[in-house]
């Protein structure tokens, strides 16, 4: 008899019978999942599902960069650096897969995404309260933004939560001062419902920092982490600009901001400042501004 050699056949200690048994499926909740893509589209159009799972999972993302970042904040708040940057390196794998998904979405072309668009009616990304969750974590904070979200309470809570907490940025500042680096002590008692603002103070400590990376190493490689990850939400935020230009060039965001317009002044908002003015007066004599020592060190420390 011959064999099919392009059988597999079913290894006998392999699981069959699901009765009572959690299963694949079931773990996962699929038949939620999977029939939670429901087109608005009359008669329903075929990219529409492009456009519901690209953003659906990019959320499911958010949800865990959210998980992460609030794992990353206490470890800095328990000043263990190193499982935080443990987590900084999972959040940066994230985005890397969150910017790459932008070229699937990029496929929808023009005439195909305007035969549903207006089927959207209002809906827009702009209202995702993730991506909001997100920016508060990083440091971005706005208030206004939680107006967005009156009409979804739990939204409002998790978001009005989260304005008033302190940052990643704030914490790893607060970790600095604690290990004897020069920060102002009016930043650690500042207001956290604002976003932070530049300190020409601290360039002066990350200037140092820098200048002897072996001395420092450990708060080195934190800074440069957290340059990746703001380096990545740029890349991010860049290409949805560039992928909205791609399918709807100059017109308005179906939520009413000015779409294209509108992302690229994200571009020029920052989460860590100080971080990238650095930049500029390392190896220059003398540069990097205000009060700190020289050392990069609290004095008496």
């Amino acid at each position: 008899m011959a064999v099919d050699k392009n059988t597999r056949s079913i290894e006998s200690g392999i699981e069959t019978d699901f009765s009572g048994k959690l299963s694949y499926g079931s773990y996962l909740q699929l038949d939620r999942l999977l029939s939670a893509q429901v087109p608005v589209s009359r008669p329903e159009h075929h990219d529409e599902l492009l456009f519901i799972i690209q953003h659906q999972t990019t959320e499911l993302w958010f949800k865990l960069v959210l998980h992460e970042l609030a794992a990353v904040r206490r470890l800095l708040q328990a000043d263990d650096l190193r499982s935080a940057l443990k987590g900084i390196a999972r959040i940066k794998h994230i985005q890397h897969i969150l910017t790459e998904q932008w070229s699937v979405l990029a496929t929808l072309t023009p005439a195909e995404y305007a035969e549903f668009r207006g089927d959207l009616g209002p809906a827009s990304g702009f209202q995702s309260f993730q991506y909001r969750a997100v920016e508060f974590l990083l440091g971005n904070k706005n208030a206004g933004m939680l107006k967005v979200f009156e009409g979804n309470p739990a939204a409002h809570r998790m978001l009005a939560g989260l304005l008033e907490q302190s940052s990643i940025y704030d914490e790893f500042l607060a970790l600095l001062h604690r290990r004897g680096y020069a920060v102002p002590e009016r930043l650690l008692a500042r207001d956290f419902r604002q976003a932070h603002v530049f300190e020409p103070e601290l360039v002066q400590t990350f200037k140092h920092i820098y200048e002897h990376a072996q001395e420092n190493w450990e708060i080195y490689e934190a800074c440069e982490e957290l340059v990746d990850l703001e380096d990545n939400f740029q890349l991010w935020r860049f290409r949805h600009l560039k992928t909205v230009e791609r399918i709807i060039g100059l017109k308005p965001g179906t939520g009413g901001s000015s779409g294209a317009g509108f992302l690229r002044k994200a571009l020029d908002l920052t989460f860590f400042p100080e971080l990238f003015a650095v930049r500029t007066d390392i190896g220059r004599p003398g540069a990097g501004g205000g009060s700190a020592p020289a050392t990069g060190r609290r004095s008496g420390t």
